[in-house]
């Protein structure tokens, strides 16, 4: 009888640029697509497949390990207080926290979306509070309007947040530190990226907090009523 035994390695590779997450390997498959479907397909590796038992999940094989866990958790509706009035005017905040899990390798990004433009919108009339308008193309440090503006902003924390709401103590997008009350912006309708993390961060996530801001000057003459704001959270693996 003549036997004979191959044997083969597989590692995670990475440089400054790229990573291969996972590689395989096998005698053949490869990539094909057409107009309606795609396929990714590998021949020749062994005891490939899901396994699970009461406590674990197994997925092996190099096309089962593509799988990647994502969670968002936490979010809330947001009510802002105190109550403003129309004509005096004044500053009300409010904020909820959400936790972003993911067992991506490369990470995960968070954005934040608003329904309509802008953000703020009265329930019953067509009357809406302005988008916070920052004085230069970074957020501001500090919340400011005047006193015949009436302002609807937003700024995220956390050990995430990307490079746009850190601050350097007296200034947004420069510096790696994250003031309380800090970097204020605009809702948009398009998605603004507010967080993005490295690396695998499961089971216990990382939380990012989204404080909320509306400030009515004292000659802006608001409508007084209810006023709404809509807006979406997506978690994305990298």
């Amino acid at each position: 009888m003549l036997g004979g035994v191959t044997l083969a390695s597989a590692q995670v590779m990475q440089s400054s640029n790229y990573q291969i997450q996972s590689d395989s390997v096998n005698m053949g498959g490869g990539f094909a697509s057409s107009s309606s479907y795609t396929i990714e397909d590998t021949v020749g590796e062994i005891a490939t497949g899901p396994s699970d038992s009461a406590s674990y999940q197994l997925r092996a094989g190099y096309q089962q390990m593509q799988e990647t866990y994502l969670a968002l958790g936490g979010a809330a509706d947001v009510t802002l207080t105190p109550n403003l009035g129309g004509v005096t005017g004044g500053t009300a905040n409010g904020s909820t926290t959400v936790t972003a899990i993911t067992d991506s390798l490369a990470g995960y990004s968070l954005t934040i979306t608003s329904s309509s433009s802008p953000a703020m919108q009265h329930t019953e009339t067509a009357d809406t509070i302005a988008d916070y308008t920052p004085a230069g193309a970074d957020p501001d440090f500090a919340f400011t309007i005047g006193t015949g503006e009436a302002e609807f902003g937003f700024s995220p924390e956390g050990a995430d947040i990307v490079g746009r709401y850190q601050d350097n103590g007296a200034a947004c997008n420069t510096g790696s530190s994250d003031a309380n009350d800090s970097c204020w912006d605009a809702l948009s309708t398009s998605a603004t990226t507010i967080a993005q993390g490295t690396g695998s961060n499961h089971p216990l996530g990382t939380d990012t907090t989204l404080e909320f801001r509306a400030g009515i000057g004292s000659n802006a003459n608001v409508l007084e009523g209810t006023y709404v704001a809509t807006t979406t959270v997506t978690l994305l693996a990298l």
